[in-house]
């Protein structure tokens, strides 16, 4: 997962979008796109699925409403993006997923490319409760999706997630030229 300085970083929710990582994570490089799905006599792969929610009691975040995490599921899969990131950015990643606060813990997954399989550093909520998404993290999660050619079917299935329709200010507003 670790050569020269830099590690892989497989990205499924907003992080998909180059310019949100980029915001405190300004070292990430596109690598690959790839998806985490099971794999026979594979210790450290699993079935996942996408979700969106809220860590524990929380009842609001940044994005205003869930966010994206995995959840083990049987036969099912989450598409992303594998990020190479400087070692000198790792501990603004894991302050970007709250792990200091135990909103997310990190894992290593497998991640099945169009190259090799890779070993990637990724992260999924813990104490996780179900929340639809605001409309303005959906964008982000689906122009990261469209920039980086997710395949069309699973593009289709982002887009078709329900959000809370929250209609104010959020992270969203901070990120720029992400239309161009």
């Amino acid at each position: 997962m670790s050569s020269r300085g830099c590690f892989l970083y497989f990205a499924y929710g907003s992080n998909l979008l180059k310019e949100r990582l980029q915001l405190k994570n300004p070292s990430a490089v596109f690598h690959s796109v790839g998806r985490i799905q099971s794999c026979k006599g594979c210790t450290v792969s699993q079935d996942y699925r996408l979700n969106f929610g809220l860590w524990g009691d929380c009842t609001d975040c940044a994005w205003h409403g869930g966010v994206a995490t995995i959840e083990e599921s049987e036969g099912d899969e989450v598409w992303g993006v594998v990020w190479r990131i400087d070692n000198q950015n790792l501990h603004s990643l894991d302050r970007q997923e709250q792990v200091h606060e135990g909103v997310y813990s990190p894992l290593e997954v497998k991640v099945e490319t169009k190259e090799e399989p890779l070993l990637c550093r990724t992260y999924k909520m813990n104490n996780f409760r179900p929340c639809p998404p605001s409309p303005q993290y959906k964008k982000v999660v689906c122009l990261g999706a469209q920039q980086n050619s997710l395949p069309q079917n699973y593009i289709q299935k982002l887009l078709a997630v329900e959000t809370n329709n929250y209609s104010g200010t959020s992270i969203l507003d901070q990120i720029t030229d992400i239309e161009k």
